[in-house]
């Protein structure tokens, strides 16, 4: 994923539109006070009240907006969690021929159950390199794949779950820990629409490097040209600087089981929830449009909730968190 522009809410909007509704308020007033007026003035009164009416909701649906990311931020951080990775890509009869981290992001959907993309659960998933040694017989498996959440010191091991055959979604499930114990999973909306609504997508986007690049400055120095590696991911962990960042802007368009909106993310943010005004998980963000900067593209939630049920069907699993491709 690719860096995109974050559209924001002006504050001069709201004071503007704030301005206009007194000033229209005031007109109201005053035309009250003509106890002389004609009963054909009525009419142009009734219409200025309705128009105060209507900027007001405005105004009120401006600040609910303006207020949202702390709100939801606030609400939910710690049950968004930093995914680390390693798979590898072999034949049984050799070393692995390719080896990789992966970082993304997860967010609780239920007890145990955390949302994310498939080509974080399955990162082999969209790799041409991979594919080529696949289709020729080779294996991809996962060494291991854990998941941070903030405030918790220690990683959480991530268990197969259910992964989506037609779209970039999984469903996995966490090995049983004290960390997701208390934690709230995020409530999913009845649908993605409509376009034009706000939209927050919080995440990890750069991964390691962007939450070392805002780090405290001596921890900077130490980590900053270390490795992306378990060692460091461990240490931000141990320091509680394990911490999700978060963009908002606006959904442009909804087109069968994609999402498009305006909030800027990078890769590391694959996999986290792009939520509406009342912080409810309309999507789940997996990519950028080439090309076409200010466009970033998630899954709808329609297409989790079946998912969901079928992760739920299956009951728990304790097995490895080994895979191979379809």
């Amino acid at each position: 994923m690719k860096k995109t522009r974050a559209t924001t809410v002006s504050p001069n909007r709201v004071q503007q539109t704030l301005a206009f509704v007194l000033m229209a308020i005031l007109l109201v007033a005053g035309a009250g006070c003509q106890s002389s007026q004609k009963t054909s003035e009525k009419a142009p009164v009734d219409d200025l009240k309705a128009q105060v009416r209507q900027l007001t909701g405005e105004v009120e649906q401006l600040k609910q907006e303006l207020a949202a990311p702390s709100m939801v931020l606030n609400r939910y951080r710690n049950s968004i969690g930093y995914i680390y990775g390693v798979y590898r890509v072999g034949f049984d009869s050799d070393h692995p021929t390719t080896r990789t981290r992966i970082s993304g992001t997860g967010f609780l959907v239920g007890d145990g159950l955390i949302a994310t993309n498939r080509h974080v659960a399955e990162p082999w998933y969209g790799d041409p390199d991979a594919k080529r040694l696949i289709d020729r017989g080779a294996t991809a498996t996962l060494e291991e794949l854990e998941v941070f959440f903030p405030n918790s010191p220690k990683a959480v091991k991530l268990l197969p779950g259910a992964i989506s055959k037609t779209s970039d979604l999984a469903v996995l499930r966490t090995e049983h820990s004290d960390a997701t114990r208390d934690l709230p999973a995020l409530p999913l909306a009845a649908s993605a629409g409509p376009a034009g609504q706000m939209v927050v997508v919080i995440g990890y986007p750069l991964g390691t490097q962007g939450m070392v690049a805002k780090s405290p400055s001596d921890v900077f120095e130490r980590l900053a040209y270390k490795h992306n590696d378990i060692e460091t991911v461990s240490k931000l962990a141990a320091m509680s600087l394990i911490r999700p960042s978060t963009t908002y802007g606006h959904l442009g368009d909804i087109v069968g089981d994609k999402i498009v909106y305006d909030a800027s993310s990078a890769h590391g943010g694959s996999g986290g929830p792009v939520l509406n005004s009342k912080g409810e998980v309309i999507g789940v963000n997996f990519a950028y449009m080439d090309g076409f900067s200010g466009s970033t593209l998630g899954i709808s939630v329609n297409a989790l909730r079946p998912l969901l049920k079928e992760v739920s069907a299956a009951g728990p699993s304790q097995t490895a968190a080994t895979a191979h491709s379809d």
